[in-house]
């Protein structure tokens, strides 16, 4: 059915209903199909009619596991068209089943959870504590199924699931996590370290091995591990396998992104500028991300001068990304004004028709806002556009910087205006329409800066007021009638000098992340540096990517005056907001999607019912029972020192059967979070079997009298989804504590 029915198929409303009973059919077989199909066709009236269906297979304790695994791929394809599809609501349930016992069904929901963790974080961070929780256990405690043992790595495939999901999150502040994160990370290296003996395990190995050093680098708190992994990459970028040198550089990459000092990088500058003559075009590519990011003011001049010489042999494929590179770092690291200038030229003329708008657009606005280029950018435009064979690009260029500084070179020997207007006459007929009319739009200026050529520019425009092209037409018959007036007023006024472009970001960079964007899982970091990743914006796919330029202190006016003639030949709008050939640099980017903000689940707002009995009673002692139900018992015991309190909690399975998932949040009010600091010393277990008991350790420290005491979110699974909100009892337990913290006994409640 679903190979003749697409999402927008006029008859598809027809058979949802017939997919809806197959989905609520006790046939898992059914369900599957139905999932399938559902999935193939992806249309949102489908998914807004289904989704719920399909949530429900997915969280049933009576579905199959490959039911569940179905489900959660389904959910993810709909999530993956239709954002607005997954229900806030859904999610800590979803992520209840990152803990099931079995493992595909775990590796599909942690596969669903990476796709929303990545556009949703806050609503989806408890997730970060079950990924930690569960890379410990199939690491160091051996929990997994042999089954899942692929070439003596284990379960390879959820291992770089979850240490990809870690990514998506700040590193945590509990040393517990802490502390399961150092755990199983120093395994792997540990692991990594055997030789493996066939091709298999060593492909598994490597991208657990990989993943891991993306997350260590990621964190940036655990020194020890920095130090492994540094010397490590070293290694692995001049590896005889293509892999390991693809992974090494990329790797690399990531850490000359979070590093605070590039020197352990640069050591290997020879080597990486080597990767740019691998075999593989994929390794070359890796090889000019690290190089653009490794790249500061120390090596900014050689590094371009290798990737310029490496530029003129280049794949096609490759050449309008490494243009757009060079063309950012010779902006960003320019101190000289001449080099910057030769750069850009050389540049466009190497690689003219891999030159995007924005490099050239660029240029001009540079040139435009610096008075210190003018002068030199003008006598070197000039002698390209003299050569015989100058790329168009060149000669817009060339056409905008004269027609508005040729004056500035007037004086000079081989500039003067004739030889200007020569040089440009010269590439009229080679050049295309849109040129023609910047060079047109600049004789018009000749006119107004050089009368003693004003016959030789009307007789162009004579000519042009009778060519085919309409818009050439029509601009020559203008200017020919301004020039003409009796008065030069208008044409003074017309012609006046640009002003300078109005200070904005850089159209450079939204264009180099447009080329990285893609379909994938996002990344957590963005390819330039320490300084590009510490922009939060460009973090967010870098819509707005500031960059400065480094070698001038020039400021730069806001505001616009009318006047001047725009690149592409028309009249300057006055607003600045269609400057540059009408490329609109406030917006770089689609939108961002709206998403619903999800409650916090853990905060006072959510209380349980009766969760104020066992509260009231432990405010007058340290010990006891704070919460019970048919399921649960939740006892509390507190010992108080100075400011310092030590919580234990004990949770206490009453049910007949074990309950399993079993996490525990913990949340203070944003109001005293600087008030009332704690670590989590410890997790419970995440299965407690019928009777058994778990505990955990919390310390706090009262360093000023808050309002509120702290809350705390307990979820599990018994059968469904249970779960709870209780306030834990500190805050007039102690006066002692409340006399160290600097303030009174009070009672909230």
């Amino acid at each position: 059915m679903t190979l003749f029915l697409h999402e927008e198929h006029e008859l598809l409303h027809l058979v949802v209903n017939s997919i809806r009973k197959d989905l609520l059919d006790h046939n898992e077989l059914f369900n599957c199909l139905a999932l399938h199909a559902i999935a193939n066709v992806g249309g949102r009236e489908m998914g807004e009619a289904l989704s719920g269906e399909v949530h429900r297979l997915l969280i049933s304790p009576a579905s199959k596991s490959f039911v569940k695994k179905k489900a959660a791929l389904t959910l993810l394809r709909l999530y993956r068209k239709h954002p607005d599809i997954v229900q806030p609501q859904w999610a800590e349930r979803i992520i209840s089943l990152m803990d099931d016992a079995d493992m595909g069904v775990a590796l599909s929901v942690t596969s669903l959870v990476m796709a929303l963790a990545q556009d949703s974080p806050d609503q989806y961070r408890g997730a970060y504590v079950k990924a930690a929780s569960r890379l410990k256990r199939i690491l160091v405690d051996n929990e997994y199924q042999p089954d899942y043992l692929y070439y003596k790595v284990p379960c390879p495939w959820i291992q770089v699931k979850m240490l990809r999901l870690l990514q998506y999150f700040p590193p945590s502040d509990d040393t517990h996590v802490r502390e399961l994160l150092r755990e199983s990370l120093q395994k792997i290296l540990n692991l990594a370290l055997e030789m493996p003996k066939n091709v298999q395990q060593n492909n598994a190995q490597n991208a657990v091995l990989f993943e891991a050093i993306n997350l260590i680098i990621h964190l940036d708190t655990e020194h020890a591990l920095m130090k492994q992994i540094s010397s490590r990459l070293g290694r692995f970028i001049q590896s005889r396998e293509t892999n390991v040198r693809y992974l090494g550089l990329e790797a690399m990459t990531h850490l000359a992104a979070r590093a605070e000092t590039l020197d352990p990088i640069k050591q290997h500058q020879d080597i990486i500028i080597g990767s740019l003559k691998d075999r593989d075009i994929s390794v070359r590519r890796k090889g000019l991300d690290l190089l653009y990011s490794m790249c500061d003011a120390s090596n900014a001049q050689p590094i371009v001068g290798e990737l310029l010489k490496f530029l003129q042999n280049a794949d096609f494929a490759i050449r309008e990304e490494m243009v757009l590179k060079i063309a950012i770092l010779t902006e960003k690291y320019a101190t000289d004004v001449q080099w910057y200038v030769d750069i850009s030229l050389r540049l466009i003329a190497m690689a003219g028709d891999h030159v995007s708008d924005e490099v050239w657009h660029r240029v001009i606005q540079i040139v435009t806002n610096n008075e210190e280029l003018q002068i030199y950018a003008a006598q070197n435009t000039l002698q390209y556009v003299n050569a015989e064979h100058c790329h168009e690009t060149l000669v817009k260029i060339g056409a905008y910087i004269l027609g508005e500084f040729g004056h500035l070179i007037a004086e000079d020997k081989g500039c003067s205006p004739i030889e200007q207007f020569l040089a440009l006459q010269g590439k009229l007929q080679g050049s295309s329409s849109s040129t023609r009319a910047i060079i047109l739009s600049s004789f018009i200026k000749f006119v107004n800066l050089f009368p003693e050529i004003k016959p030789q520019l009307l007789q162009v425009f004579r000519v042009y007021s009778h060519t085919l092209d309409s818009e050439l037409q029509q601009r020559a018959c203008e200017y020919l009638t301004i020039a003409c007036l009796p008065t030069d007023d208008l044409l003074r006024t017309i012609c006046d000098e640009m002003p300078p472009f109005p200070e904005r970001e850089s159209a450079l960079l939204s264009r180099l992340h447009q080329k990285h964007a893609g379909t994938s899982d996002k990344r957590t970091w963005v390819i330039g540096g320490k300084d590009a990743n510490a922009d939060a914006r460009e973090l967010n796919l870098a819509k707005n990517p500031g960059l400065k330029r480094a070698f001038s202190n020039q400021t730069v006016p806001q505001a616009t005056s009318p006047s001047g003639v725009a690149p592409d030949g028309s009249l300057a709008s006055p607003t600045g907001a269609h400057d540059l050939a009408g490329l609109d640099m406030r917006n770089l980017g689609p939108a961002e999607p709206k998403t619903l903000k999800a409650p916090n689940l853990a905060s006072a707002a959510h209380l349980s019912p009766d969760w104020e009995v066992g509260y009231q009673r432990l405010l007058l002692k340290n010990e006891g029972v704070l919460y019970e139900d048919r399921q649960i018992q939740v006892g509390f015991r507190a010992e108080f020192r100075g400011q310092a309190a030590c919580v234990l909690l004990y949770f206490s399975n009453k049910a007949s059967s074990a309950i399993s998932s079993f996490t525990t949040t913990l949340d203070v009010p944003a109001e005293d979070k600087a008030k009332l600091t704690y670590d989590v010393k410890g997790l419970p277990d995440s299965t407690l079997n019928e009777g058994a008991q778990a505990q955990q350790m919390i310390m706090f420290e009262a360093r000023a009298p808050f309002a509120k005491p702290p809350t705390m979110r307990i979820s599990y699974l018994a059968g469904a989804l249970q779960a709870l909100t209780l306030a834990l009892p500190l805050t007039a337990l102690e006066a002692d504590w409340w006399c160290a913290a600097g303030g009174a006994v009070g009672v909230w409640g």
